[in-house]
């Protein structure tokens, strides 16, 4: 199975930027679909950005998109999010998380996708 590790959560005040770091065990198959998911208190889980390590594929929830950015390191098998431009409302615990095979537009963001997941990492934006 691949184990996730998440890395770079932390406190930023409003605007500021963040980096998580994904890092991911050997791959077993060739492409996997890496995504970015978190969770704020008293709310579900939802997608925020997912990444194929095949063809580098990437899907953004629309709160996110032009302030986040995910990126990948094949050589490390590492997945990056990049996060500018941060908001209260980005403040959640924010998880790695991974399926064998590309990431598909109709289901990136659906947290009953991922069959891998790492223990979250805490980003809090005041």
């Amino acid at each position: 199975d691949v184990q996730l590790v998440e890395s770079g959560g932390g406190s930023v005040q409003a605007g500021g930027s963040l980096r998580l770091t994904c890092a991911a065990s050997a791959y077993t198959y060739s492409s996997y679909c890496l995504g970015w998911l978190r969770q704020a208190p008293g709310k579900e889980r939802e997608g925020v950005a997912s990444i194929s390590t095949g063809d580098s594929r990437t899907y953004y929830a629309d709160s996110v998109k032009g302030r986040f950015t995910i990126s990948q390191d094949n050589a490390k098998n590492t997945v990056y999010l990049q996060m500018n431009s941060l908001k209260p409302g980005d403040t959640a615990i924010y998880y790695c998380a991974a399926h064998r095979y590309d990431c598909y537009a109709g289901s990136w963001s659906y947290v009953s996708s991922y069959v891998h997941w790492g223990q979250g990492t805490q980003v809090t934006v005041s």
